[in-house]
């Protein structure tokens, strides 16, 4: 069941740019639905894109906002609104326990150690992970990193989550428990995949190309096309010879 309070993410006239090169071209978007997936080849800006969303890098021009809050001159509403979840977990975990890890973002935004280990303790418990609390995050699987991310941001109860390639890495089965995991919350989510079959039941995927909104719509429509340039190309851009 998701959120009845319908979320918002607007982005107007949004252009980033690194030294002399663009890397998101004066996008403008409406985004209310509740399950939003981004497709596109590498380099394709999507990463910057959900980066921009949750206010951790600033516009070259444009405005961002999520829920009538400016993502980025704005935090500290921000980051009670949005939550993301990166590619590498190893990238976002910086405590040696799971406990810690949890109850380090409810810090931030003004819990006692207390109310935050309370409180940790609680979500992991709400998602049959007590058993977690003093784990050293050193001997979890990536599935597993993966999922105390997930939960570090849960707790932070937003209610938006951006998420950044979150099945690249673990094996098949936890892939599947992460996407039942996600399928069952009640945030609005944003997810970057490459596997175009992760976003077959969301309600909308945008498709992103240097920058810019190639296709937006329906999965069925923007994946089929999706998947039929990205055969098409490569074939195109590989040549293989082959000697004795």
């Amino acid at each position: 069941m998701h959120n009845k309070v319908k979320n918002r993410i607007s982005l107007n006239g949004v252009s980033y740019r690194v030294n002399d090169k663009t890397i998101i071209n004066n996008l403008n978007l409406e985004i209310t639905e509740k399950r939003i997936g981004i497709v596109g080849r590498n380099g394709s800006g999507k990463s910057s894109l959900v980066r921009l969303i949750g206010g951790l890098i600033k516009p070259s021009s444009g405005n961002i906002f999520v829920n009538d809050i400016n993502v980025y001159s704005d935090r500290k509403n921000a980051i009670r609104t949005v939550g993301m979840v990166f590619q590498n977990p190893d990238h976002q975990i910086i405590f040696p326990t799971v406990l810690q890890e949890l109850a380090f973002g409810l810090n931030n935004i003004g819990h006692t150690r207390d109310e935050a280990d309370k409180f940790a303790l609680k979500i992991l418990e709400n998602f049959g992970k007590s058993h977690w609390s003093e784990k050293p995050i050193s001997t979890l699987s990536e599935g597993q990193k993966h999922l105390v991310c997930l939960l570090s941001v849960l707790a932070m109860q937003p209610s938006i989550i951006l998420l950044d390639e979150p099945f690249t890495g673990p094996d098949i089965p936890t892939v599947r428990i992460l996407e039942r995991f996600l399928a069952a919350l009640d945030q609005t989510i944003l997810l970057i995949s490459h596997d175009p079959q992760t976003l077959i039941d969301y309600d909308r995927v945008i498709w992103l190309e240097k920058g810019e909104i190639i296709m937006d719509g329906s999965p069925s429509k923007v994946l089929d096309e999706f998947k039929q340039e990205m055969y098409r190309i490569g074939d195109e851009d590989v040549e293989f010879e082959f000697s004795n």
